[in-house]
């Protein structure tokens, strides 16, 4: 695992698993049997070597007749499963009234299908192993929960025009993705903005940045590249952030004009 929070989760839940099993009078292939896996994952899950699934909690709590014991911990494996530096972004966006970014080289990661978002980690060099992929796939799907948040949080991004251009994935994965702005943008709690390629005067010119305004009033900043990944909560850097992003909105398309023109790129594509 990543980090060592994730590893103490892992190897609690394997732990309580093979207790469980060992109680019923059950080897690991005749539990595997039961629940629909192999004998060697089930001895991986026990040593912390693989992820459960939810199914897989879900069967071993019957089976081992645990009560709802194992399968009370999937919200922790849930957590566990994803990177500590998302775990640590989720948590500040699930305390966020308003968030606000913009990005200049492909989606941003709130935005993203799927399909998009599995291109970008596909891509990445060096190479991610397959379960590693998927693994930061769900984790960022699983961050956009955030728009079905009630009360709802206010969302507004701004995104470079190139990054509505550049066929990541492929041309129907970028259609798709089109697709899915045009759902977003129609949401009464997001704004969706375009920045030409055109503009003569851009003060995004520093790079990507996102903003999080948050329940006890603070704001603060993250800011990530190639190998950073960066809190920023300084009152004087995120008062520069805010000034910036808000110049930025101001010299990008406005949100009714961005969806006319994602509309007409789709047709293109």
């Amino acid at each position: 695992m990543e980090d060592e929070e994730s590893g103490a989760v892992l190897r609690t839940v394997g732990r309580q698993i093979k207790l469980w099993r060992e109680a019923a009078g059950l080897k690991q292939a005749e539990l595997g049997a039961a629940i629909g896996y192999g004998e060697e994952q089930v001895s991986a899950v026990e040593r912390a070597r693989r992820i459960p699934s939810p199914e897989f909690l879900d069967k071993a709590d019957q089976v081992l007749g645990a009560s709802g014991k194992i399968a009370a911990m999937k919200k922790d494996v849930a957590e566990a499963r994803y990177p500590k530096k998302v775990r640590d972004l989720a948590k500040l966006e699930a305390d966020a009234v308003e968030l606000g970014a913009y990005g200049n080289h492909n989606m941003h990661g709130l935005l993203q299908t799927p399909e998009y978002a599995r291109a970008l980690y596909d891509m990445r060099r060096p190479s991610y192993a397959e379960d590693e992929v998927e693994q930061h796939v769900a984790a960022r799907m699983a961050r956009q929960e955030i728009f079905e948040r009630r009360p709802a949080t206010t969302l507004t991004f701004v995104q470079e025009e190139v990054t509505l251009r550049r066929p990541l994935g492929g041309k129907m994965v970028l259609r798709r993705q089109l697709e899915h702005l045009l759902e977003l943008g129609q949401l009464r709690h997001v704004e969706i903005q375009v920045m030409p390629t055109i503009r003569e005067d851009h003060a995004g010119m520093g790079g990507q940045l996102q903003l999080l305004k948050l329940n006890d009033g603070t704001t603060v900043g993250h800011w990530e590249a190639q190998l950073s990944n960066r809190l920023i909560s300084d009152p004087k850097e995120v008062q520069i952030l805010d000034i910036r992003y808000g110049i930025i909105r101001s010299q990008a398309l406005t949100p009714r004009e961005s969806l006319a023109f994602i509309e007409k790129l789709r047709g293109e594509t």
